[in-house]
């Protein structure tokens, strides 16, 4: 900026203080949101005796650039009031804002706007539109944007339409779009891929991506990152070794998003000495990378490593964030590290001025729950701030019933689970609460509590685990009786009872 400021200083002695092409210039420096400033931009423009809308454009990109939508429709505001005619760029950038701002009526005034000027056979505004009706969650009008469209109608128009179904968790309208598209670029591709992760649909997102691969279509880093993202939550670590394998085989550039992507798997497939080696190799770190390393060791109980790994994150001078205060709790609770938990609660508040959030609260709870510390574990909810909707005051309750049914604390458990009953409707404070009184000889109560989950049509999600083996995903449902394999599952359950038989151990896995 400082540099800027000499040019633009020069300029003016050279007479080009009014040249709308070197002010613009100047503006789109001030709109870069690393080494920019829009206040400088802002002060240069508001100098500006007759604007182009060249310049505007720039001014109102400067605003999307850096997180203003509001500004920007002030700004198209002002340029409609001088009588100045919005074009192919100022329109898409409006768009945009109304978009991050989820406005679905300004987003309607804009494109009344592009019919009354003409604009809708422009590749780029239909794609803008279709993009904002996207966002704010009206696909009917995305799809009547996208329908009109044949003239322009592109790949990116199918991307973009694509994405939006997934977004709103219609992914069977989104393979139907797919299946449709005439020509399926990377993008095409990748929109369908992550669409599926993102709903949780992780086998079809890995099925995509070897249709894609026997396409013979490139995958990016977007798709990798997808792609790395279902490996992790299917536990399907031969695959992602493979993945991690192709990316060295090809060189693929490995940035930060993808490092990160690798970590991740590694660290949910169970191979934290995979997910260091990389964290090791890596570069660059930043926060999402440290959190992603400290949420690693935090899953697997190793509350010393996760503590010592959010210690060298301090030491390199990255800045946490809530998500890493978490991971360090999530730690601690795993651990029983209530005295540490505490004592990083207080640098989150005193040192880093961050505001503790519900599920702050809710890993207090727990980890001071997890050690016995039980009635300090309730006191920690009457001092947290009335303002939590009741999906995240749940979050707290259900930690305090969870720890109370571990201590065998039924005063308390009850308690927790009245006030839960309030919040949400969900199995697991019916199951918690007859369970506890199972197991300390309430089975009268136990079965009043089974008699009003089925009296309320409340049913109990059934457990769920998977396995890969040679490259295949296998998932076992608790209670399934219908897979392929049932006889042979069962016969090796019955041939590891006999081996254990000797030893006075049993295990009761086959009836359940």
């Amino acid at each position: 900026m400082e540099h800027l400021k000499q040019s633009h200083a020069q300029a003016i002695t050279c007479g080009l203080g009014d040249d709308s092409f070197a002010l613009s210039r100047l503006l789109a420096f001030c709109s870069d949101p690393r080494h920019g400033s829009p206040s400088y931009g802002w002060k240069v423009f508001q100098r500006i005796q007759h604007p182009t809308i060249c310049i505007c454009n720039t001014m109102i990109k400067a605003f999307l650039l850096n997180g203003e939508p509001i500004k920007i429709i002030h700004m198209y505001t002002r340029l409609l009031r001088d009588g100045m005619v919005p074009d192919n760029y100022t329109l898409p950038y409006v768009l945009k804002a109304c978009a991050n701002m989820g406005s679905g009526l300004l987003g309607e005034l804009i494109h009344g706007h592009c019919l009354k000027l003409g604009f809708m056979a422009d590749t780029f505004v239909g794609n803008c539109l279709i993009a904002m009706y996207s966002a704010v969650g009206d696909m009917n009008a995305a799809r009547v944007v996208f329908d009109g469209g044949a003239p322009w109608r592109g790949v990116v128009s199918w991307t973009v339409l694509i994405s939006g179904y997934a977004k709103v968790g219609d992914v069977e309208s989104a393979r139907l779009m797919f299946d449709e598209a005439p020509v399926k670029d990377r993008g095409v591709w990748g929109s369908m891929i992550s669409g599926y992760v993102q709903n949780s649909c992780f086998k079809e997102g890995l099925h995509m991506f070897r249709l894609m691969q026997l396409a013979g279509v490139e995958p990016d880093e977007a798709v990798f990152a997808s792609v790395l993202c279902a490996c992790a939550n299917l536990g399907a670590l031969e695959t992602g070794i493979w993945v991690h394998g192709y990316l060295d085989r090809v060189e693929f550039p490995r940035s930060v998003k993808l490092g990160t992507a690798l970590i991740d798997m590694y660290a949910k497939c169970g191979r934290l000495d995979l997910a260091e080696k990389v964290f090791g190799e890596m570069p660059e770190r930043d926060t999402v990378c440290w959190n992603a390393m400290i949420s690693g060791w935090a899953m697997h109980g190793n509350g010393d490593r996760a503590l010592q790994m959010f210690s060298e994150m301090e030491k390199a001078g990255i800045r946490p964030d809530d998500i890493t205060f978490i991971a360090v709790f999530t730690a601690c609770g795993y651990s029983g590290m209530a005295y540490e938990g505490l004592r990083v609660f207080s640098s989150m508040c005193n040192v880093y001025n961050i505001e503790p959030k519900t599920e702050h609260y809710g890993c207090m709870i727990d980890f001071l729950g997890r050690t016995g510390l039980i009635e300090e574990a309730k006191e920690i909810i009457g001092k947290m701030p009335n303002r939590s909707c009741p999906s995240e005051a749940a979050v707290v309750w259900r930690a305090l019933m969870s720890a109370s049914c571990s201590h065998g604390d039924i005063r308390l458990a009850e308690v927790a689970a009245e006030k839960l009953l309030e919040l949400e409707c969900h199995s697991g404070a019916y199951v918690l609460l007859s369970n506890l009184y199972s197991t300390s000889g309430q089975h009268d109560n136990a079965r009043k509590i089974r008699k009003m989950m089925k009296t309320r049509g409340i049913d109990k999600t059934p457990g769920c685990s998977s396995i890969e083996i040679n490259g295949n995903g296998k998932e076992f449902i608790a209670g399934e009786k219908t897979h392929p394999q049932m006889g042979d599952v069962h016969g090796a359950l019955e041939s590891m009872n006999k081996h254990l038989d000797g030893s006075g151990c049993h295990l009761n896995l086959v009836s359940t």
